[in-house]
């Protein structure tokens, strides 16, 4: 039997983790878990609250909107001024996605179709490789180089890069997606760097999609820079902004898609045939998020770092160098040296078989990211130490 969307998906790895993670539990073994980038922390309690007020309204139970009802859409135009200094339309430049998955998927399929092409990042989030894909578009890769491991500055690797892919490409690209911090490596940029991607896509006529899920997770004073925040970004870039990590709202789906009126029109006109919209408790509880819990952000960020620090000095102390992150939830590591002989999927089942600790292998973010695996800060600092233990045992080549 033929299935045409996803004849082309590559096998999911991280499925093979997850399988020998549980299969370690079910013997007892504690597995400190650093794979799955799933946020450990509560969402804010006032939105809770909101949730469960509205939930208890029968008018909240019918069908909401599917572009999001006016108030949410309203609290994400704020933030971005807030944020930012960048001026949204409510009505035209913004519309709620159920997350930043369902929200790039859709996109893609209002801009690609068979015979398209996009430019992507490898090693990337899945989804950014795997989206123009199930719109019968064609992928082409740049690589997105190990911030630890190049003297250069990862976006002008990356540019560079774009430039040569898009002047090689036979059939010009249309799209290209891009994501910073990044995921899985944690490179970051500039706004410097949007100014040049900016004026790269008005030169060229392509299409920017920016997905922004860690725009709230800067550390040591770095604070990302929005792509929309560049002049005239709007007539060529969309943005998309979630409350998954920002508010620790994995769970809720609620994301928003921003920037060029024309094309938030478009993916909302699709999303009018495919759904109705986030569960509207969830939507007002997400407006007393943005408005009410304004520095919750910040709470999550000194978290994180804080997380970050205890296991790049763990790491280090047991002869593991890593550079540490400016910004993400995400530690990207070379396989250390005398174990680079391993695939990262070899490497990773390794360290659940031999120190009870998951990792994300990279080769599961495309084939640009084997030989690292990538740590999730979703581990507290005595669970970390607990794991720098259990690796420097099972890692006796780098002491």
């Amino acid at each position: 039997m033929e299935f045409r969307r996803i004849n082309g998906l590559p096998p999911y790895v991280f499925a093979q983790i997850n399988g020998l993670k549980a299969q370690s539990r079910a013997l007892g073994r504690d597995v400190i878990d650093f794979g799955f980038g799933n946020p450990d922390l509560p969402s804010p309690e006032i939105a809770v609250a909101k949730l469960a007020e509205a939930a208890h309204n029968p008018k909240n139970h019918r069908y909401s909107a599917s572009r999001g009802i006016p108030n949410l859409r309203l609290a994400m135009a704020k933030r971005y001024k807030m944020l930012f200094d960048v001026d949204l339309d409510p009505e035209t430049e913004v519309v709620t996605t159920i997350g930043a998955k369902e929200g790039l998927t859709h996109l893609m399929w209002v801009l690609l179709g068979p015979g398209d092409s996009a430019i992507v990042p490898s090693p990337s989030y899945p989804i950014h490789l795997a989206g123009p894909g199930f719109a019968g578009a064609n992928v082409i890769t740049v690589p997105m180089l190990d911030p630890g491991a190049s003297t250069n500055d990862p976006g002008d690797d990356f540019f560079d890069g774009l430039v040569t892919a898009f002047n090689a490409a036979a059939v010009k690209p249309r799209v290209i997606i891009c994501c910073f911090p990044h995921n899985p490596t944690s490179a970051c940029v500039d706004l410097a760097f949007m100014e040049r991607l900016v004026g790269f896509a008005l030169e060229h006529d392509v299409i920017i999609c920016h997905d922004f899920a860690y725009a709230d997770l800067g550390f040591d004073g770095y604070h990302p820079p929005s792509i929309l925040q560049v002049p005239r970004a709007k007539e060529c870039c969309v943005e998309l902004y979630t409350l998954t990590k920002s508010f620790s709202m994995a769970g809720w789906r609620v994301g928003f898609l921003v920037g060029n009126a024309e094309i938030v029109a478009a993916l909302t006109k699709l999303k009018s045939y495919l759904d109705y919209g986030t569960f509207q408790p969830v939507q007002i509880a997400a407006i007393v998020a943005m408005n009410e819990a304004v520095d919750y952000p910040d709470q999550l960020r000194v978290i994180y770092q804080s997380r970050r620090d205890a296991l790049v000095e763990g790491l280090d102390r047991i002869g593991w160098h890593v550079r540490a992150p400016r910004g993400s939830m995400f530690l990207w590591a070379s396989i250390p040296e005398p174990y680079a002989e391993m695939s990262s999927l070899e490497f990773a089942k390794f360290l659940i078989e031999e120190a009870d600790v998951a990792t994300s292998p990279g080769v599961g973010f495309g084939e640009g990211g084997d030989g690292h695996v990538r740590f999730a800060l979703i581990e507290n600092e005595l669970r970390t130490q607990q794991a720098i233990r259990n690796l420097r045992k099972a890692l006796p080549k780098i002491g």
